[in-house]
């Protein structure tokens, strides 16, 4: 049985964010660097896109969170992560690994079963990748999830308990779990995927909000980064004519976000 989460809380950890501004690490693919930043933007984080293996584990040990993305996957960048999450670990800084297409192509698989023993902070991905890596038989299809979100949630808390990470399951509706409690959070619009990079944002975006976050706190920090986007792409979705004017109206209103309009969408 999963909860729903109070908009109380999800308004606690944006306070939160936009009060220390985490300076938010972040690798990830090369179609998605330009939104990803203006997302952390909007929201009052500070991203930063270090991505040379000379420079990442100086800059993942000073960052606030690191934010790991394999959708445009390389050998050099492969090499960089790697460096990052050592540095990471050693600083203690909290880290999210996003498993773009993880089942589909056995180089980003096995990279990404690597990660796992080096114990992510957080894992966010569809229910095809997160029940890929539990080692379950998927329906996904290259990117994008054939499963349905509600069916990845056992294979989610596996995951969870098996490497101490709290586990995103994101679709329709969203699971959060850190292996026992399920949290869910119910929102967004079908216009967010007709766009790139929303999934992708929304790691970095559960990165910002677990920095400087108590770990007894993480579970409702990830599930209030879930709520924010989501919220944010349901209110702009509203207004939108299509995928163009999505994009700007996305980011005004993850801009705009307050306690009262929180609360009015999660009411």
């Amino acid at each position: 049985m999963s909860q729903a989460l109070p908009a109380t809380i999800v308004a606690t950890h944006l306070k939160r964010l936009r009060r220390t501004s985490p300076l938010t690490h972040v690798i990830t693919n090369d179609v998605v660097t330009g939104f990803t930043a203006n997302v952390l933007l909007a929201l009052g984080a500070a991203p930063a896109m270090i991505t040379a293996p000379e420079e990442a584990g100086a800059f993942a040990a000073m960052s606030s969170a690191l934010s790991l993305n394999v959708g445009t996957l390389t050998s050099t960048q492969a090499a960089t992560i790697r460096i990052a999450v050592q540095a990471a670990n050693q600083a203690k800084t909290p880290w999210v690994l996003d498993p773009v297409a993880v089942g589909v192509l056995p180089y980003r698989t096995e990279l990404c079963r690597e990660l796992l023993k080096l114990h992510p902070t957080v894992i966010r991905g569809n229910a095809s990748e997160i029940m890929a890596l539990a080692g379950h038989a998927t329906a996904g299809k290259g990117v994008d999830s054939a499963d349905q979100s509600d069916q990845a949630i056992g294979a989610a808390q596996i995951l969870a308990n098996n490497c101490g990470a709290i586990v995103a399951v994101t679709g329709e509706i969203d699971y959060i779990t850190d292996g026992a409690r399920v949290v869910h959070v119910k929102a967004g619009d079908p216009l967010m995927t007709r766009v790139t990079g929303t999934g992708c944002a929304l790691s970095s975006v559960v990165a910002a909000f677990v920095a400087g976050c108590e770990e007894k706190a993480r579970l409702d920090a990830v599930a209030s980064a879930c709520a924010v986007m989501a919220i944010a792409g349901q209110r702009a979705a509203a207004q939108a004519k299509g995928p163009g004017s999505f994009v700007p109206l996305f980011l005004d209103k993850l801009y705009q976000l307050d306690a009262v309009t929180l609360a009015e969408a999660l009411a």
